[in-house]
C-alpha cells in the first residue's frame, strides 16, 4: 500500500464507468443468516446479472467472484454453468462490493492502480467480518499499485465522468458518522486527490430508508460527458415523489468541471416498492451497470418495468439494454450497481 503520495499527484484518475473495462468484481450471495429464505431467490438474480454481463461475448468484461467457502464456490460455479469467471475464496461480510471492493484508477500511459479507502460499515450501521479489509485483499489479486487513502468512502457514494468532475451526495458523504472531523472543503480535496477529479457536484438527498445515507449511484448518473441521469416520479403514491423532483432541479442547475451546464434525462421511478412487511425500499432503476457492449437496468416487478427500458434505450447507443429483475437482491438494501466494481482496461 502506498501512502506517500496521492494518486492525483501520479496523474490517476478514475476512469468513467462507460470506458472500456478488463473485468468487474463482485460477490456470490452465500451468507444464510443474512438472506434467509431470500437467499435462493437472490443468487438467481445474480445469476441473470452475470449472464447479462456475459452476453457481450467476447467484448465482455472478466467476471471476479468473491465467494467465502469452496461450498460456496460450487454452488456458485453451477448457477454461472457456461459464464466465463473466476471464483476467488475470500472472507466478506455481503456482497455490496462497490462500497468494500477498491475504486479502479488509470494514467494517461495506461498503467492501473487501486484506491483503498476506509470502509466503516455504512456509518458503523453494518459491521459484518471481513468488508474492512477486502479492497486491500482485492487490490492484491489484481496486482496493481494501491493507494491507502484516509477517507472513509464507499464507492456507490461517488460517480465521476473521467474529466474532472464527481458527483455525490451532502447526505452521505457531510454525514458525521463517516468523516466527523471533515468539513465539505476537505472532503472535496480528499476527493480529487483520490480520483484524480477537479470539481465536486452536490446533491441534497436520497432515496427514503436508504441505509446508505443517499449513495448517488441511487438517484442520479454521469452517462455521457456533461450529461446526467434521474428518475422522475411515478405513480401518486411514490414515496420519493418530493425528493427525486428536487434531485432533478439540483442537477439541472449544475456545471461540471469542464463548464457543461449538464444536460439532464429521465426514467420512470419503480414508483411503491414494499417488502413482505409493508416497508418501502429504495427501489431505484438508477442503479444499473454499465458495461462492455450492454446495460444491466434493476427491474422490481412494477407497472413501470416495461416504460423504463424503452426510456433507456436511446440513452446508452452501442449498447444493448438488458432488464433483470432485482427486487431480490434488493430485499439485502441495493441493486446491481451496488454488487458490482469494474475494472478499466490498460487504454
Amino acid at each position: 500500500m502506498d501512502e506517500r503520495v496521492t494518486p492525483k499527484e501520479l496523474g490517476f484518475f478514475a476512469p468513467a464507468e462507460w470506458d472500456h473495462q478488463e473485468a468487474v468484481w463482485t460477490a456470490w450471495p452465500s451468507h444464510g443468516e443474512l438472506w434467509q429464505e431470500g437467499l435462493a431467490p437472490a443468487q438467481e438474480s445474480f445469476a441473470n446479472l452475470a449472464k447479462a454481463i456475459a452476453s457481450a461475448g467476447e467484448t465482455a468484461p472478466h467476471l471476479h467472484i468473491c465467494v467465502p467457502t469452496p461450498e460456496a464456490a460450487e454452488d456458485c460455479a453451477r448457477a454461472l454453468a457456461g459464464v466465463n469467471h473466476t471464483r476467488h475464496i475470500e472472507l466478506f461480510g455481503d456482497i455490496w462490493l462497490r462500497d468494500t471492493a477498491p475504486i479502479f484508477l488509470r494514467n494517461a500511459g495506461g498503467e492501473r492502480a487501486s484506491a483503498v479507502f476506509r470502509f466503516n460499515g455504512w456509518g458503523e450501521k453494518y459491521a459484518l467480518p471481513g468488508d474492512d479489509t477486502l479492497a486491500g485483499r482485492i487490490a492484491a489479486h489484481a496486482g496493481f499499485r494501491a493507494f491507502q487513502l484516509p477517507l472513509v468512502l464507499e464507492g456507490g457514494s461517488v460517480e465521476y465522468d473521467g474529466e474532472g468532475t464527481v458527483l455525490t451526495t451532502r447526505q452521505c458523504l457531510l454525514n458525521p458518522n463517516r468523516n466527523r472531523a471533515l468539513g465539505e472543503a476537505e472532503i472535496e480535496r480528499q476527493l480529487h486527490e483520490a480520483l484524480g477529479t477537479e470539481k465536486a457536484l452536490w446533491v441534497t438527498d436520497g432515496l427514503l430508508n436508504d441505509h446508505t445515507d443517499g449513495h448517488i449511484d441511487t438517484i442520479a448518473r454521469l452517462i455521457a460527458p456533461g450529461v446526467a441521469l434521474c428518475m422522475e416520479p411515478s405513480g401518486s403514491d411514490d414515496p420519493n415523489r418530493e425528493v427525486l423532483v428536487a434531485i432533478r432541479r439540483e442537477l439541472e442547475a449544475m456545471v461540471d468541471a469542464r463548464g457543461r451546464k449538464l444536460q439532464v434525462h429521465v426514467v420512470p421511478s419503480p414508483g411503491l416498492v414494499e417488502n413482505e412487511d409493508g416497508d418501502v425500499m429504495p427501489a431505484s432503476h438508477v442503479n444499473y451497470l454499465v458495461t462492455n457492449g450492454v446495460v444491466v437496468v434493476p427491474l422490481y416487478e412494477t407497472d413501470y418495468d416495461d416504460a423504463v427500458l424503452k426510456a433507456f434505450e436511446p440513452l446508452f447507443p452501442g449498447r444493448r439494454v438488458i432488464g433483470v429483475q432485482a427486487k431480490p437482491i434488493l430485499e439485502g438494501g441495493g441493486a446491481f450497481h451496488c454488487i458490482t466494481q469494474q475494472v478499466p482496461s490498460g487504454r
